[in-house]
Parts: structure tokens; C-alpha cells; sequence
């Protein structure tokens, strides 16, 4: 009996920790990663260098996400999306270990890929991880409806990491195609987040965060999301042309149908009333972005660019 309810609370105390690390985001971050390492080595890099810096950037992100929980823990305590569900409100994990949890694992990703990938990409990796902490949840997100326009620069950089894992940093110039990948998610970043803040405006509005529908309304946020999805459109193909000898026609055919169907369901919702549509535009910006660097990595693996 003593040993069940051990094994119990060890199993509920790992979920709680899995729970804390938001590992639905860690997923789409490792994808773009990948495909920075993929375009960078025009082919397929070693297995062990994928499996490093899908460790370390794994740690990293893991890290920042419980230390963003560990921030914004009156944020969640009044959303509906979280109250129940994160584990600093359920008080499943004290605040404080989980703070040590996103530091100690933050530390772990530096030295890892500093020692064992390059220092490079451990550099761009806790990058990404102080400004996301820092920039974003403690001085943009409470402060000014921007905060995602300029925060999601934290979430632009792992293209760059997996760029720089396979070939160093060689110059400004020779990071041209993973500095448009970094450009491209920066630029997607306000469009996908603030599909999600349109349907979560009320508990924004509750939390006193300035999220954009909050600060704006409904109408101007997705006048918004149109105009930086049409931009985003045009970076990905301009993307194209600019180094026509890195991104191949996978890329290319995948950038126009997922644009078109992008700014279609922009359009939609547009034209619908209040915020219906907001989700299912939601949901395919995650798939557009996943997909369009699935294609990057399978235009490398077949055609060699």
C-alpha cells in the first residue's frame, strides 16, 4: 500500500513537472530547430548532433517555460485557460522549486551545447531564454499590447541555433537563409498569438494584461492579424527568391498553398462576426509553421538544398 501511493505521488509529481515545462510549444520549436540544421547542412546532420541540440534546446526551453510560470502565477491564477491546469496555481510544485527547476535546467543547456555542439549555439540558446524571461514576461507583457510583436523574437531564434550547430558562425553574411527563417517566425509570431488572445480576451481583460484584442477590440485585432499574415506571405517568398539556392520547390509550393490558405482563413474570419474562426485559425498557424519547415527539411534530404 505504502509503495502505491509512493509510485502515485511520484507519478503525479512528474506530470506536474512535464505540465510545468509546456511541452505542446517545445515541440513546434524543436521542428523549426531541426530545419535550420537541415538547410544549413543541405542534407541530413549527424543523428548525434540532432539528438544534442534537441536536448539542449529541450532543457532550455523547458527551463524558461517554468520560470515563466513561476512569473506569471497571479496571471494564471485568474485565467480560466490555466487556473486549474498549471501546477504553481494547483500548488502541485512550490513556486520556489520550480524557479530552481527552470534555472538549474537553463544551466544544463548552456554547458551542454557550449561543450558538446559549439559555443555558438549555446550562446543563441540562452539568448532566447533571458529574453524571453526577461524581456517579454517581466517587462513587455504587462505593459504594452506589443509585448508578442517584440517577445517573439525569443521564439524566432532556434532556426538560428540549428544553423549555427552545423556550421559555426562563419560571418553576418553567410547566415542570410537562417536570419530569413528567424524573420519569418518573428513575423508569424503576433498573428498566431493573437488568434489565441482574441479567443482568451476575457481572461486577458480580467488578468489586466494588454494583449491586443484588450487594448484594441475585436475588429482592429484582426485587421492586424491580416495585415502581418499578407506580410509574412511575402517574407516567405522573398525568402525564396533571395537564396533560390538553399530553399527548393518543396519550400516554394508549400509557401504559396499555406499562404493561401493562411490568409483565407484570415479573410473568414475577418468578415465573421465577433471571434468565431479564431480557433481554427489558431490551430492551422501551428500546422503552417511546422509544415513549412517540414518542406525545408525535405527539399534538403532529397534535393540536397
Amino acid at each position: 500500500m505504502v509503495v502505491q501511493n509512493s509510485k502515485a505521488t511520484f507519478l503525479t509529481t512528474l506530470t506536474a513537472y512535464i505540465a510545468l515545462t509546456k511541452p505542446k510549444i517545445i515541440i513546434l520549436l524543436l521542428i523549426t530547430s531541426i530545419g535550420g540544421m537541415f538547410l544549413a547542412q543541405k542534407g541530413m546532420p549527424s543523428l548525434s548532433l540532432i539528438v544534442l541540440v534537441m536536448f539542449g534546446g529541450s532543457l532550455a526551453a523547458a527551463g524558461a517555460n517554468a520560470i515563466n510560470q513561476y512569473l506569471e502565477k497571479d496571471i494564471d491564477s485568474v485565467m480560466s485557460r490555466t487556473s486549474k491546469k498549471r501546477p504553481l496555481v494547483s500548488e502541485s510544485i512550490p513556486s520556489l522549486h520550480a524557479l530552481i527547476f527552470g534555472l538549474f535546467t537553463n544551466l544544463i543547456a548552456f554547458g551542454l551545447m557550449w561543450i558538446l555542439v559549439n559555443p555558438e549555439s549555446a550562446i543563441l540558446t540562452i539568448a532566447a531564454s533571458v529574453f524571453y524571461i526577461l524581456i517579454y514576461t517581466m517587462i513587455l507583457k504587462r505593459r504594452t499590447p506589443q509585448n508578442i510583436v517584440i517577445g517573439g523574437a525569443a521564439g524566432a531564434v532556434p532556426p538560428l541555433v540549428g544553423w549555427v550547430a552545423v556550421r559555426g558562425y562563419e560571418g553576418l553574411f553567410e547566415l542570410g537563409p537562417a536570419i530569413c527563417l528567424f524573420i519569418i517566425i518573428f513575423v508569424w509570431t503576433p498573428p498566431h498569438f493573437w488568434a489565441l488572445s482574441l479567443i482568451l480576451k476575457d481572461d486577458y481583460r480580467l488578468a489586466q494584461i494588454p494583449m491586443l484584442p484588450v487594448v484594441v477590440g475585436v475588429q482592429s485585432t484582426k485587421r492586424s492579424i491580416l495585415r502581418y499574415t499578407i506580410v509574412l506571405v511575402a517574407i516567405t517568398l522573398l525568402t525564396y527568391w533571395s537564396f533560390s539556392d538553399v530553399f527548393g520547390l518543396v519550400y516554394l509550393s508549400s509557401c504559396c498553398i499555406l499562404g493561401a490558405f493562411f490568409i483565407w482563413y484570415v479573410v473568414k474570419l475577418l468578415r465573421t462576426d465577433g471571434i468565431n474562426g479564431a480557433k481554427k485559425l489558431y490551430l492551422f498557424s501551428i500546422a503552417y509553421l511546422g509544415v513549412l519547415f517540414i518542406a525545408i527539411i525535405i527539399d534538403s534530404v532529397l534535393f540536397g538544398v
